[in-house]
């Protein structure tokens, strides 16, 4: 370690941040690789090693012997005030060597609200932030993960994008930048061939002209870039590559354990659900697979759990065959096994007893709306009578802690469909109490939480405004007047984050100049409570010319051009329009296991999608 940097650690919080040397943390000869990659998270240490797709892209890269890929996460604001005084650049945990020396630096952009956390720390690296000013081959600067979907906002800062799933592309990325730096070739030589990958965007290669009224008028592909870019995906999970090992950190992170992604996609088609439409079409691991592989994970880092993840882990065709096989060693093993993102309308009596097999805590269920004709509306296929039945099983199974996810702010949504809220949480309340089976003893605790809703590209609601700062702090206020029940607790996420999430959410390429206005005036860590400064936000957008309601606030017509539209993801447009019709019809769609509703994305896998 830097003597430099020794000395200043103590003067932090958390400095096992920013030392590295974690079990399972790769170390490599920089002598020996021809190529450097810093995989950046641009969030707190906590976060970031939470990640499972930072933990697989770095088990990915470090498999290769010619490739060196190491970690960066953004210091916290006392580490970067001491990087800054003192002069130290943004480092790799690994080595401690500056990034700005690396050949790739990779970024996942997870949240629109970090967007000034990359400038940052592109900045920390001693680099220009804007791609147009970083003139040589390296360092590429890319990125990948959902907000991609719309990259417009952050186009102008990167030289690349990834879209969709990174395990084969990245390879492919990194053979073709060994393939230029043998022979000296530019950056412009690069991205120009680059952007012949399939799933590779490269925003320079792409003019953006605007309307009178502001709107986006086309956006133009030059020097034989496609028209359009379409996501990566992986057709054969069983086949891919998958981590033997963990980085373990040093200290507590927001996810400490073994996490595992038992299927991609979703079946569902709620309308308001970005990573439902983002991750299609399904694609399910075998249970023989993901045992095999989580036995080896917890015995190579030492974790007592198991967390299967997926957008909705009940619907998993498999997953009672794939509990007894883990349930076969892991109670010996003193390993929990944890099932998030559960349906109500297919929790059973047998998963319980399944999941009463592992040690136990509260449930957490998502009914998102509190009256039926809303529920339709966004399609969520769930009704009364499955909420109370559900909350009934989990009872008499000995829960009595239960947990449920809403959105205000939804089209169409009424002051009575507020009002529904806290009645449905009523009534969860009402059925603990009226079920012969509860735990004896004990009282019930029905956690309320509401997030506004934000209208996301690639969905049906994509056209859809989003409720204003005032009509949404109206529904804040109404609902907690009309709880019926001491029982219930409810909290809320900030309004004004949200806001600004939906418009850089279906920003264009103008908001650059926000985000680097806003960054340069202090922003940074938007996601975080003490440190979101809101008037500042306000303040960069009047600065530049721009208000956040047009991008929030604006309903948009069919027929408006987005400004991600030179973008795929397998969701045909139309089958987007024909779910934004029912939904102000209030009809539903079956999901996917019922009938196929065409919505294209089976054919990125070589299949059959009805049109």
């Amino acid at each position: 370690m830097d003597k430099q940097l020794e000395k200043l650690l103590p003067l932090v919080q958390k400095p096992a941040r920013y030392v590295g040397g974690e079990l399972n943390s790769v170390i490599k000869d920089k002598n020996e690789v021809s190529l450097r990659y810093a995989f950046c998270f641009p969030d707190s240490y906590e976060i970031g090693m939470s990640h499972l797709g930072l933990k697989i892209l770095y088990a990915i890269a470090n498999a290769r012997p010619d490739t060196w890929c190491e970690r960066v996460f953004a210091p916290w604001n006392d580490m970067e005030a001491l990087m800054r005084e003192h002069d130290i650049p943004l480092y790799a945990l690994e080595s401690g060597d500056p990034i700005k020396d690396f050949d790739i630096i990779g970024f996942t952009l997870q949240y629109e609200l970090c967007y000034t956390n990359v400038l940052n720390m592109l900045d920390l690296a001693g680099l220009p932030v804007r791609a147009a000013d970083r003139k040589g081959l390296s360092p590429i600067v890319m990125a990948g993960g959902p907000c991609v979907c719309n990259a417009e906002p952050m186009a102008a800062f990167f030289d690349l994008f990834s879209i969709g799933e990174g395990e084969e592309v990245n390879n492919e990325i990194m053979d073709l930048y060994l393939a230029h730096k043998k022979r000296g070739s530019t950056k412009e030589e690069f991205l120009r061939e680059a952007s012949q990958i399939p799933g590779v965007y490269v925003p320079s290669l792409y003019s953006v002209s605007y309307n009178a009224d502001g709107t986006v008028a086309a956006v133009t592909p030059e020097q034989g870039a496609p028209a359009t870019v379409t996501k990566r995906i992986i057709r054969d999970l069983d086949k891919v590559a998958y981590p033997e090992n963990f980085v373990v950190p040093f200290i507590d992170v927001v996810h400490d354990r073994v996490t595992h992604e038992i299927f991609r996609g979703c079946i569902r088609g709620c309308r308001f659900c970005q990573a439902c439409f983002l991750n299609r079409p399904i694609r399910e691991k075998n249970p023989e697979t993901i045992n095999e592989q989580c036995k080896t994970l917890c015995g190579n880092t030492g974790y007592d759990e198991i967390s299967l993840c997926s957008l909705s882990s009940s619907d998993y065709t498999r997953i009672e065959e794939l509990l007894d096989l883990l349930l076969d060693w892991t109670p010996q093993e003193k390993v929990n096994v944890a099932l998030p993102s559960l349906r109500v309308d297919n929790f059973s009596d047998e998963l319980l007893q399944k999941l009463k097999s592992v040690r136990r805590s509260g449930l957490t269920f998502a009914p998102e709306a509190g009256t039926q004709r809303m529920r339709d509306v966004i399609n969520k296929n769930v009704t009364e009578q499955e909420m109370i039945e559900t909350a009934n099983i989990a009872f008499a199974g000995g829960y009595s802690a239960v947990k449920l996810y809403f959105m205000l702010g939804l089209p169409t949504e009424t002051d009575e469909d507020v009002e529904g809220i806290g009645l449905l949480a009523k009534k969860v309340v009402d059925a603990y109490y009226e079920n012969p089976d509860k735990p004896k003893g004990r009282g019930v605790t029905v956690s309320v939480s509401c997030a506004s809703f934000v209208p996301k590209p690639f969905t049906p609601f994509q056209w859809e405004p989003q409720a204003t700062v005032e009509e949404l702090t109206h529904k804040q206020q109404y609902l907690k007047e009309h709880l019926p029940s001491r029982k219930i607790s409810v909290s809320f996420h900030d309004i004004n984050v949200s806001f600004l999430e939906a418009a850089f959410a279906r920003g264009d390429r103008r908001l650059a100049d926000v985000i680097e206005t806003a960054w340069k005036n202090g922003c940074r860590f938007d996601g975080w409570g003490e440190f979101f400064q809101f008037d500042t936000w306000l303040e960069a957008f009047a600065s530049c010319g721009l208000t956040p309601e047009f991008y929030a606030n604006r309903a948009r017509d069919y027929d408006e051009v987005f400004p991600w539209d030179h973008l795929s993801y397998g969701i045909s447009k139309a089958y987007l329009r024909r779910e934004s019709e029912k939904a102000r019809r209030a009809e539903t769609t079956p999901n996917c296991k019922q009938k196929c509703a065409g919505c294209g994305a089976n054919k990125l896998n070589g299949g059959r999608c009805d049109v």
